[in-house]
């Protein structure tokens, strides 16, 4: 399972990075940091809250919803955010 978990992420990597490129969009390494911690944290979410739901066990998967889930949402959005900004700052000052 962790095999297919691996090929999907490394497949859906790739293919932003080549989206990247072809938008010509930089993003930092700062920012691939952030998205890299923001999605461990998901990952580390999903998995957390279904196996306290499988041992029966809900209100431990809501403490990991806000725990951790919280978290991995802000890291991710800054790593979405920040590139965004950045490159939307350089096209107006391009426009000018």
């Amino acid at each position: 399972m962790l095999f297919i978990y691996g090929m999907i992420t490394g497949a859906a990597l790739l293919g932003l990075m080549f989206w990247l490129q072809s938008n010509k969009i930089i993003v930092k390494w700062y920012e691939w940091l952030l998205g890299a911690l923001g999605f461990v944290m998901l990952i580390w979410t999903i998995n957390d809250y279904f196996g306290s739901i499988a041992e029966h066990n809900e209100t431990a998967a809501g403490v990991f919803l806000w725990l951790l889930g919280a978290p991995a949402i802000i890291l991710l959005g800054l790593a979405i955010f920040l590139p965004w900004w950045r490159n939307s700052r350089k096209a107006d000052e391009a426009k000018k």
